[in-house]
């Protein structure tokens, strides 16, 4: 990771580290989970270069990930890393015969903050997103800095929609605005007997995005709007142990200038 995804994931870090001794603390998870991603039929003969593929291949793959959150009096805080292919190394780098492949080890990370504003529901917003393939020489960065409104129930649905100035830094398309983010979290804790579930979705849309970004290494070209998120369900089998599936969506999005998805297998165990 180059400095500037070092030093925004480290001031996160001492953010949630920091605040609960200077703040009320609502809330607070930690978890780590084994994934498999499993990319859907249609969409690796959209990626393969072999039959005019309309951007990088996809693949299959396994991912670890370590996951955490906390609420506050004065907002709340989110992140991951996720280590994908993490068994698999190579540094031929994106010049070499394997440079269209995407098995290589990769390392995806996210955090995002929101401040209240007040007393209200309003929030202060901002978040960053990082993929760095070191083996291809590869790194893409989306910063989003808005605003956010929570939205609680009793009835256990809860949602945070975002909007906010896109701000993207990439190998190679360079650097500058991208547009816009707009997009929301949202989650909704169920019982079914004595089995506690839970159903999730994360959602962006990226809009009036710039040319500058817009390539993808083939004929294709993105279009100005694209579409990012999953939704999933969960199984919280103890307090421990969660097993859950996601459906996992992009239109013009991650480099593929179509409609692409994949189902998400994942074991959670939790702090």
């Amino acid at each position: 990771m180059n400095k500037l995804t070092t030093a925004a994931l480290i001031a996160a870090s001492t953010v949630a580290i920091s605040a609960p001794a200077a703040a009320e603390q609502y809330y607070g998870f930690m978890d780590v989970s084994v994934n498999y991603l499993d990319w859907t039929e249609k969409t690796e003969d959209r990626t393969n270069p072999l039959i005019g593929g309309k951007g990088g291949a996809k693949e299959d793959f396994f991912y670890l990930e370590l996951e955490g959150g906390a609420g506050f009096d004065w907002g709340d805080v989110y992140g991951f890393i996720d280590l994908e292919n993490p068994g698999n190394s190579r540094n031929e780098g994106q010049f070499s015969e394997d440079a269209f492949e995407t098995d290589s080890f990769r390392i995806a990370a996210k955090g995002s903050i929101a401040a209240n504003i007040g007393k209200t529901n309003w929030n202060v917003y901002s978040h960053i997103y990082s993929l760095t393939v070191a083996a291809d020489g590869f790194y893409d960065q989306n910063l989003v800095i808005g605003g956010s409104y929570d939205i609680f129930t009793e009835s256990g649905f809860w949602m945070k929609p975002f909007l906010g100035l896109h701000i993207e830094n990439q190998t190679f398309s360079g650097s500058g605005t991208n547009g816009y983010m707009a997009g929301w979290v949202l989650g909704y804790d169920f019982q079914i007997a004595e089995h506690k579930f839970s159903v999730n979705q994360w959602h962006e849309t990226e809009f009036g995005r710039k040319d500058q970004f817009r390539s993808n290494g083939t004929e294709y070209k993105l279009n100005s709007v694209g579409q990012n998120g999953a939704v999933s369900v969960w199984w919280h089998m103890n307090s421990n142990v969660t097993a859950g599936l996601q459906y996992r969506y992009a239109d013009h999005k991650l480099g593929t200038a179509a409609y692409h998805d994949a189902l998400i297998y994942t074991l959670k165990y939790n702090f």
